[in-house]
């Protein structure tokens, strides 16, 4: 697309794609052309900026953004009238869904062949690019993914398992996609067999989430699978078995009565499917994040659990021993603090060597970490992980420790 369409050099075609070079959650800086991780404080996380390929330094990191921490209205200025030039005008953006690892991989990749080959280009005009390309693949990866189901889908019974014991216990269930019908009967049909429709109360294709959820005067339309086009029927009723598309969440609630803490909504996007229902309307929500697989295999690593366990050690005698004088103290003090700083890029490198783990930088969750708590109720790798548990299961919060009660909650 990039080549064909917006006239990019044809030698990029060459360029390999790197799956272990970026995480999800990363912010990228549209006007300066940077690959960034912040973390829940807004803060960048030194040693993960990168301008292509390759890591920024970071004294320039520190001349570029003056401090360490990124003011708000810069990294969220996408909420508030990105749509319009001016002060307010879209300058960073989070990429936070699945699409968007290979899109910051395709961003980084060809901002590196730019470099290397001392081409001029403007970073904000290659973001747009790249963004407007792969908005334009989807319809190509459909039709390669419908013409060879097996290759891009993992068979699980679990799922078929899962369904057909919430149908027992009573539960209904909604599907709510953003992609077209024939996508989703081929990969449902190999998933879960030919009747997949028979284990939905309702089915909603092409819904735009988040407009689906932010919309309100959208009408729900018939899809008509023989015809493979919509009706004009004007939808007073949802039906078992009938296909829908586009609509509101507004006409869903209105003609199921399905509202609030009834409703448990399940995404892979923590913001364009689960920040809207659980704010504006209550839902429950649950975030598939593929990620965790390989992340709770690495916590579970020996090696790791043991690096993790003495970096918590290192720090507090560096807490305590800080305020002691003479220059022997600081001396210990000084090599404390390299071991420290040695332990926490190993235990960085070992989750992703560039940017480290999804959902920390060292000790703080990631800016991706806070959204995902703040949107999603529960989160797991696979919707068929709650196999192991009843469906009157209820997940209870866990008491974290604050500073203040550090002391008095362990004597």
């Amino acid at each position: 697309m990039l080549i064909k369409k917006y006239k990019y050099p044809e030698g990029i075609a060459e360029l390999e794609y790197r799956d272990d070079f970026a995480v999800r959650g990363l912010h990228y800086d549209i006007e300066k052309g940077l690959l960034l991780k912040l973390d829940s404080f807004l803060q960048i996380q030194l040693g993960t900026v990168y301008r292509g390929l390759h890591p920024v330094p970071n004294e320039e990191v520190l001349r570029t953004y003056k401090n360490r921490i990124i003011p708000i209205a810069y990294v969220e200025s996408q909420h508030k009238n990105a749509h319009k030039d001016g002060p307010h005008r879209q300058k960073m953006v989070q990429l936070a869904d699945l699409f968007s690892v290979p899109e910051m991989g395709l961003l980084c990749n060809v901002t590196e062949y730019f470099i290397r080959n001392h081409i001029d280009y403007h970073p904000e005009i290659l973001f747009r690019d790249v963004k407007n390309s792969v908005q334009m693949c989807h319809p190509i990866m459909h039709s390669m993914v419908c013409n060879n189901v097996h290759e891009y889908l993992e068979p699980n019974k679990d799922i078929s398992n899962f369904l057909k014991r919430l149908i027992a216990t009573g539960k209904k269930m909604f599907l709510v996609t953003n992609s077209p019908f024939h996508f989703v009967d081929k990969g449902m049909k190999y998933l879960v067999g030919d009747e997949w429709k028979e284990y939905f109360d309702v089915v909603v294709v092409q819904a735009r989430k988040p407009k689906f959820f932010t919309d309100e005067s959208r009408p729900l339309r018939i899809y008509d699978e023989k015809q493979q086009t919509q009706l004009w029927d004007r939808v007073t009723k949802l039906e078992k078995g009938v296909i829908y598309l586009e609509g509101t969440v507004k006409q869903l609630q209105d003609m199921t009565g399905w509202r609030g803490h009834q409703v448990l909504y399940f995404g892979d996007h923590p913001y364009s499917d689960l920040a809207d229902v659980t704010l504006e309307h209550g839902w429950r929500t649950g975030a598939i994040i593929k990620e965790l697989t390989h992340e709770i295999e690495t916590l579970n690593h020996r090696k790791f659990k043991e690096n993790a366990n003495w970096l918590q050690m290192l720090t507090a005698l560096i807490e305590d021993h800080q305020d002691y004088d003479g220059p022997e103290v600081q001396a210990q003090l000084e090599e404390w603090m390299a071991e420290r700083d040695k332990i926490r890029n190993d235990i960085k490198h070992v989750f992703n060597p560039q940017f480290g783990s999804v959902f920390r930088t060292y000790h703080n969750p990631t800016y991706f970490s806070r959204r995902l708590f703040r949107f999603a109720d529960i989160y797991m790798s696979s919707i068929t992980n709650l196999l192991y548990y009843s469906t009157t299961h209820t997940f209870y919060p866990r008491r974290g420790v604050m500073p203040h009660e550090y002391i008095s909650y362990f004597m």
